[in-house]
């Protein structure tokens, strides 16, 4: 086994070796065969790792007698990695740490790697965690597509650079230096994010708070469309980008935005496409799942249609704004007519008809323009934030891995 990880010259007093000869990859189960079955261990199960930061975030009580077979074992200090994709892509890989009785166990689909004398926990876990190891160990996937899997050789095999112990523990501490202060710059980041949508929903409330003062009128949703409420397509669709994009309900923000980080697309005939094919102002709402979430149809550059869980309503514009409604959508208000509904029917979900009885607070056109354009200011600020924050975070992780590089250079 090959690897393009490339050796590059290490400071003196350091040295390459393969991750197996410092470390042992998967130890049996032999210490614990004579530990009494009542004792009490820990269990990890995979979605108890946290992606971003690769620490263990919860974990059940069990019996050792419910664990000790079927499942893998560490200890503390051991480095668990998961070797399964997607969540090895993801970069879920911890260290165990306050385990009860010093045990654990968790998902079969867990590499465990327990450090020698020679080598420390953290230093493994941090090398493990750099984009490029794992895009290596990518290459090395067996298996079927969908259910890949790390092979164990290629943790026994993988180079690592070697410093003394006592220089280990310092780049790490100064690695621990320099993430907290980033982790900090992204902290103040979102709350800043956070305020501003804080803002948005405080201005919403104060607007549609008024219209009983301001003497609108109170109309149903039902009372306002040109064409009765619609149900998406149930379809099956593709990664590969195609003529016709796909929109489902996980592609819609919780600010009624529309993501692109995971489009799907879909082939249709002529007919189909039509029957669902988004118009401009079109409303969808979703019906189950993030139950009431709310989307404005505003891109005609791509050919879109909608998915099942998702409701069209077509706005009759003599009345009301499109726009208009769809920031009352985004209102504390609406919010509270969503949880009510909830309340009174037996599946998570609001159908076409429940939402048709959606009341609406209803200014005159000239009036509602007026809210529009004031409304689509604070909202670019917000999407400005989001922006940002989005920037900012593909900039952390670049330059969180660019001080590994470093760190694993003796550079640092």
């Amino acid at each position: 086994m090959m690897y393009n990880l490339h050796y590059f010259k290490l400071p003196d007093g350091w040295q390459w070796v393969k991750l197996g000869m410092v470390s042992e990859i998967n130890p049996s189960k032999k210490e614990i065969k004579d530990l009494p079955d009542e004792i009490n261990v820990s269990f990890i199960p995979m979605h108890a790792i946290d992606d971003e930061k690769g620490e263990i975030i919860s974990m059940d009580i069990r019996k050792l007698k419910e664990v000790k077979r079927g499942y893998t074992y560490f200890r503390e200090g051991d480095v668990i990695f998961a070797k399964i994709t997607p969540c090895m892509e993801n970069g879920k890989c911890a260290i165990a740490k306050n385990l009860l009785n010093r045990l654990g166990f968790g998902s079969t689909e867990f590499h465990v790697i327990r450090p020698t004398a020679s080598i420390i926990s953290k230093w493994i876990w941090y090398y493990l965690r750099q984009q490029s190891v794992r895009r290596e160990a990518m290459k090395y996937f067996t298996g079927s597509v969908g259910q890949q899997r790390v092979p164990s050789e290629f943790l026994k095999r993988l180079p690592i650079p070697l410093p003394p112990l006592h220089e280990q523990k310092r780049i790490v501490a100064r690695i621990e230096e320099l993430f907290s202060k980033i982790d900090e710059v992204n902290k103040l980041r979102k709350e800043a994010l956070e305020q501003t949508k804080t803002l948005l929903k405080a201005t919403l409330h104060k607007i549609f708070s008024k219209a009983d003062e301001k003497g609108w009128r109170w109309v149903k949703l039902g009372e306002v469309v040109i064409k009765r409420p619609q149900y998406g397509l149930t379809a099956k669709s593709k990664k590969e980008r195609g003529e016709i994009r796909y929109i489902r309900i996980s592609d819609i923000t919780d600010l009624g935005d529309l993501k692109h980080d995971d489009p799907r697309f879909i082939e249709l005939d002529e007919e189909s496409f039509m029957k669902y094919k988004l118009d401009k102002d079109d409303i969808l709402i979703a019906r189950s799942g993030s139950v009431g979430r709310v989307y404005l149809h505003k891109d005609l550059s791509q050919k879109s249609v909608f998915a099942s869980y998702l409701i069209r309503f077509k706005l009759n514009q003599n009345q009301i704004l499109p726009k208009f409604f769809f920031y009352y959508g985004l209102s504390p208000f609406y919010e509270t007519f969503i949880k009510e509904t909830l309340k009174l029917v037996a599946q998570p979900n609001i159908n076409a008809k429940e939402y048709s009885n959606l009341p609406i607070p209803l200014p005159p056109l000239h009036e509602q323009k007026r809210i529009v354009a004031y409304l689509d200011k604070i909202q670019q600020k917000v999407q400005s934030l989001q922006a940002l924050q989005e920037t900012t975070e593909e900039e952390i992780k670049k330059l969180k891995e660019s001080i590994l590089h470093k760190a694993f250079r003796g550079e640092l």
